[in-house]
This record gives C-alpha cells, structure tokens and sequence, in this order.
C-alpha cells in the first residue's frame, strides 16, 4: 500500500579551461584526511571482527567533529574547479521550477485547503479558503517566517479539527524527525502554549473537537512507541497514555477513519499489523481490537455504512486481497471475499466512495487503477498507454462524490492532477508540473522499459529515458538508480532536475531489482532476509546487461542509491567494481551488523524481519557475507561521492564516515573519495526547496565532472 510523492531539472557555461587546471593541479597536491585508528574488538557467536573506527560514534566528541569537517574541507577543496558548475547547475535547475507555484485546491469539511510558494522563498505557505475559491485567503501557516533563524525547519502533520476551528502542527527543528506539535486557533491565529514533546508530528482530533490523540516516540530508539491523549486548554503533563506498544519490533500510530466515525490506533511491523477501534464521538471510551495480531497476518482497514473493508494477505494471499466484515464483528472469522487472490495481480490499495470503490493494483510492474461500481455493473481500468508511467489515487477526502482525483506522469512526461468522472468517464486535467526556461518539450526524450536476465535466470525490468538521436554505442553516460528493500517500488516519475544530466547525453534508468514490491509480493519476498544477495547481484546484472546492450560501457556506468539503496551501493562495489566509473551513495546503511546487534540504534528492533536478527548465527554470518563495511577489501574502487547528516535519525552518520575510513586505507587506487557530512541536517537532507537542490548540484557537478562533459 505505496504512495510515493516525486520531486522536480538546461545550460552551462564553464569556467576557462587554464583556471579549471590550475585547479585540479592544486587539488592533486591535497592529502585526504585520514582517521585515527582505535581498535575494537567486537565478538560475536565466538567471531571476533576488530572495528578500527568503532570510535566515530561519539557525536559529542570535539575529535569526531574535527574529522568530519576536515572530510568536508577535502571535498570543498578538492572539488574546488566544480564549484561554478555547481552554482550553474543550481540556476539551471532552480529556473525550471515555478517559484510562485501552488497545490491543486481540495475541498475538505466546507474549506478549500491549498499549498503554494512564493517566489524567491524556500518554504511553502499553508491556506484555505472558506466554500469558494474566490473567498478570501487565509493563511495558516507561513513556513518562510516560521523558519527563519533556523538552519532546519519542518512543519508536519497538519490536522483540523471537524468544528474547522482547530489545527494541530508538528515542528522539526533538528532533521532528527523528532517533532513538537503544537495547537493554533485558526479563528484568532493565536497559538497556545502547550507543546507536546518528541512526537511524529502527526496526530488526529475526536468528534467532539477538544480531544487530540497523538503519537510520542521512545527517546532513545525513536520508536514509536506510545499513544497519548491531550484536552483542550490543559497542561501536556495531564495528557493521558492511552496505548504501550511494547513489543520493541512495532510502531503504532492514530488516525481517524475517512467516514470519521471511528478513532483507529495500529500496530505495525514488517509482516503483521494490529488495529484498535472507537467511536469518534467517544473519545474517554476504550479502544476495541479490531483483529487481535499473529504473526505473517497483515490488513488494512477502511470503513464505510455499516462495514469495514479489509485488504489483507490472510488465507496465504501473498499479493492480497479485499475483503468485507459487519462493524459490529470484526475479527478475522468473519471476513469475506470481495476480491479473491490473484497470483499475477498485486492489490496496493483502495479508495471508497459513496457509488464506487477503486483499487490500485499493479501487475507486470505497472500501476492499474480500476474502477468498480458497488451496483456492481460495468467495472473498468482506467486506461494508460506506455510502461513508463506512474499512476495513483491522491486527495480524495469526499464519499460522496463522483469524481477521483489521480496523479499521472512518466519519465519523460511532467506530473499531473487530474479530476476523473468515474460515471461519465471523463477528464480533466487540473494541473501539468510547468517546465521553464522555454527549453523543455517531452517529444524530445525516448522512454523504454528492457528486460536484463539475472543470475538465476529472473527476469528484472529496467525503466530509462534519454534524448533522442543517442547511439548505442557504449560511450553514453548512465546513471543507474535502484532502492531494493523494505517492498518499497520505484516507479518511473518525471524528474524536472533530471533534465540537466539527460540534456548533456546522460542515460537515466531505474532498475527495478527484488526486494521491492515493484513486481508484486514475491519480488519483495525473494529480496530479503537470507535471500537478500538477489537485490545485488539483479543491480549488477542490470549493469552488465545496458553495457553489453551498449546503452554505455564501464567507463561510463554510475550508480547511485539512499538509505538502504546506500548499502546496495557498497555491497556491489566490493562485489564488483570494475564495472562502474562512479557511485553515489546517499546517507548510506553500511554497518549491517553492528547496527543491527545495537537496540539502543533508532529503527534497529524493527528491522529484523528485513535483515534478519544477527543474535541468529545463521542471520550474522549470513549478513556478514554482503555488509559493505565490513567487506572492504584491498582492491580498486570507483571514484566515490558519499553523503552524510549529523543529525540521520535513520541511518547513523558514522555508518558513512567509518566506511569511507575504512575504504581511505583499503582502496589499491587513486580513485576520488568523497565524504560530504551536511552537519545541520539528517536522512532528508537540507529542508528548503532551494538548498535541496544544490545539494543535487553536487552530485551532478561530480558525475559530469568525471564524465568532462561540458555545455
């Protein structure tokens, strides 16, 4: 059950020729820092590995600061003959993008609720306007003022309540995704005093508009741990604790059922949910299970009438189903059949209105949105044309209505709102993402989806778009993306920032390896856990196959992946890193086995049914096999550009710093190695639209730069 939001990318001059030279001489005299080495030894079912930088976990450690800023010195330093490059990449990119750009308007409990920028600004503008939008704008919250004075801002988790008169708002100052949430009057603008601490920011309004439920977090793990109840005009220390989860392998969080009759607490881990019910109206009754948790059982629920609808993998429905069950008798035993299994069919989600449901499936990879009346005559797929398309319900907040709202777009195609009449079978487009600068046109880019063969013979499809009038020759530059994990799918988006790489000959391509749900549950399944090694060797295979195509050749491969996509990164440039010029490893997870024998580590407990547990000696050794840090080896690497936030709350910063360490004195070449610590922000990066962006200014700048492509 995936949403993925997609984010926005024409010309360079250089700088002379004789100055980028005297540049790179200077930098070629540059020594990169190299860490102290304090031996650890770390054992572990009687195998004992020796952590030399074992040390670089000590935040508050002036000496660990020093060494990340004299990282941060190399870099700026030895990147020095880019920096205009950058600066032009940021203008190009920035200039693409409308500044005074706005959300598509819905209508929610009589107001129209929007989101815009203003030109200039690096923070969004939250308004609404009451029953028409030619009412008068009313400005909740500017981002831009609230921000200022900070180096970090985040405003999260927006909720009214039903009288229209109260917001609650999450704060995060830090990038820790630790968040405080305070309340404003929107009828005075006045905000009151109470704050509620260490939070996820989110948190849901009782029917009777003075109740607010929310969810705190363990201090230390940042779990999500605690359900918590405040009353208007109290003091945060009377909130109420209205749920533990204390299994340390869930999070749980609060919400309020579309049809806003039922308040809903869940529990969640990898393979098994839990959900809790109440009657909105009743907000000091108690909360009823709603299907008491086993493990393997997942569901979802959505109410509507008298029922509630379930899509769940019970009775072994790998890919999912729907089913139906009474208000009144919700545990499993009384669940039905309204969608059986299908093998080849992925059931993501759906929506329910007052006339239709619609559900989002995904089959051969690609999205499908079908239209079912509850009369039960004349259900249809919406129909999409290409196989590089990304296709999903957003905003849909009204039961009864005719009208579905979806988003749209491809590689090559800019995203777009659209208003669907589900009766007539009409269309509106509401809004196409702008492309400026007078430069854009879509007809200029190919779109295709290829198939590589993987080791075992699976077949992994790859989405690419380039320019049109590329050879295969193998001398284009290709990026190639990948996530891999957690059954996150990565669907081909348009990217407006992109642009900059495919308009100087860059080949952009997606590989849609196992362990994400791109080709349904079991493409999830066989890329994780003791089966995680399929995600590396698919990545790789995906690159011997668009070399030996020749999209490009070693000379010109680059790959780049986040998070845990960071560690697909250093798993396949220990496995094989002949076959790529450079790399891009975003906030990478890289310490596998020390992470994951720390529970103190944010996240760490929940991921054992990703990774496995190492307290396991098969799931140690097995982890040990493919753990990047671990698996430095003396050989040759690629030119390497690794980032990093002080304050990651996801991955560590000292998961990258230790492995870029690790890599300085273990590398047989003289390869670029870069570590780039943002030490203001975490796993998101910088927060303002803008600075964002010139942080992909360096990634580019750095693939360009290896590639001496000007423009």
């Amino acid at each position: 059950m995936k949403k993925i939001t997609y984010f926005l990318l024409g010309c360079v001059i250089f700088a002379p020729v004789h100055s980028q030279n005297k540049s790179k001489k200077m930098s070629e005299k540059l020594q990169p820092p190299v860490a102290k080495i304090v031996p650890k030894i770390l054992e572990k079912h009687g195998d004992k590995r020796i952590d030399n930088y074992y040390w670089l976990n000590e935040r508050e450690n002036p000496e660990v600061i020093d060494y990340l800023n004299k990282e941060n010195e190399y870099y700026q330093k030895s990147t020095a003959h880019t920096k205009q490059l950058q600066d032009e990449l940021f203008l190009e990119m920035k200039g693409r993008i409308k500044e005074d750009d706005s959300s598509v308007p819905y209508l929610y409990n009589g107001y129209y609720y929007i989101t815009r920028f203003e030109k200039g600004k690096d923070y969004p503008i939250y308004s609404r306007k009451k029953g028409s939008l030619d009412a008068k704008e009313e400005i909740m919250f500017d981002c831009n003022e609230m921000a200022k004075g900070h180096a970090y801002f985040n405003l999260s988790g927006l909720n009214v309540s039903e009288d229209n008169k109260w917001v609650a708002f999450g704060v995060d100052l830090v990038s820790r995704r630790q968040y405080t949430i305070q309340i404003k009057n929107l009828e005075t603008g006045e905000i009151l005093p109470v704050k509620l601490e260490n939070t996820t920011g989110g948190s849901t309004w009782a029917g009777d508009n003075k109740t607010l439920f929310y969810t705190r977090k363990d201090a230390q793990t940042l779990r999500s741990d605690k359900i918590y109840k405040h009353t208007l005009g109290t003091d945060a220390s009377a909130d109420t604790m209205v749920f533990h989860e204390k299994d340390d392998t869930f999070n749980t969080f609060v919400y309020k059922e579309k049809s806003k009759k039922y308040l809903v607490i869940g529990s969640s881990s990898t393979l098994t949910s839990e959900y809790q019910i109440l009657d909105a109206k009743n907000p000091n009754g108690e909360f009823k299970v709603f299907q008491k948790r086993t493990r393997g059982l997942e569901y979802s629920i959505s109410h509507y009438g008298d029922s509630f609808y379930i899509v769940t993998n019970k009775d072994k429905a790998t890919n999912f189903k729907l089913m139906k069950t009474p208000e009144t008798a919700t545990s499993a035993e009384n669940w039905k059949d309204l969608i059986g299994h299908r093998k080849d069919v992925l059931l993501e989600g759906i929506e329910i209105f007052k006339d239709y449901l619609v559900v989002e499936e995904r089959s051969n990879g690609l999205n499908k949105i079908q239209i079912r009346p509850w009369n039960g005559k004349g259900e249809y797929y919406l129909p999409f044309n290409i196989e590089t398309y990304t296709a999903y319900t957003t905003t849909n907040v009204d039961f009864d209505t005719e009208i579905l709202r979806y988003g749209y777009q491809s590689m090559a195609t800019p995203s777009s709102v659209i208003d669907f009449n589900m009766r007539t079978q009409e269309k509106k487009v509401l809004k196409e993402q702008e492309v400026l600068g007078g430069k854009f046109d879509k007809n200029n880019y190919i779109e295709e989806r290829v198939w590589a063969t993987a080791t075992d013979g699976t077949k992994v499809p790859i989405s690419m778009v380039y320019r049109k009038g590329i050879k295969k020759d193998g001398k284009n530059p290709l990026l190639l993306y990948a996530y891999g994990s957690y059954g996150a799918t990565m669907d081909p988006y348009f990217s407006s920032t992109r642009l900059s790489l495919l308009d100087r000959g860059f080949i952009y391509a997606i590989a849609h390896i196992r362990g994400g749900e791109d080709l349904g549950r079991e493409w999830y399944e066989n890329g994780k856990l003791l089966k995680k090694i399929n995600t590396f060797t698919d990545f790789i295979d995906c690159s011997k196959f668009v070399i030996a195509e020749k999209y490009t050749s070693a000379a010109h491969l680059y790959a780049e992946g986040g998070s845990a996509g960071g560690l697909l990164m250093g798993a396949i440039v220990n496995m094989n890193p002949e076959l790529y010029n450079g790399v891009i490893a975003q906030v990478p997870f890289v310490d596998v086995i020390t992470t994951m024998l720390d529970d103190t580590i944010p996240l760490t407990t929940g991921e054992y049914d990703e990774w496995g547990n190492p307290n396991d000696k098969v799931y140690y050794d097995y982890m040990l096999s493919y753990s990047p840090y671990d698996q430095v080896k003396k050989q040759a690497y690629p030119n390497m550009y690794v980032s990093t936030g002080l304050h990651d709350s996801q991955v560590q910063y000292w998961e990258p710093a230790k492995w870029v360490a690790k890599l300085r004195v273990m590398k047989t070449n003289d390869k670029q190695l870069f570590l780039d610590t943002n030490m203001d922000a975490g796993h998101g990066g910088a927060s303002g639209r803008f600075e964002a962006l010139k942080e992909l200014a360096k990634e580019f700048a750095f693939l360009l730069d290896l590639e001496k492509i000007k423009k």
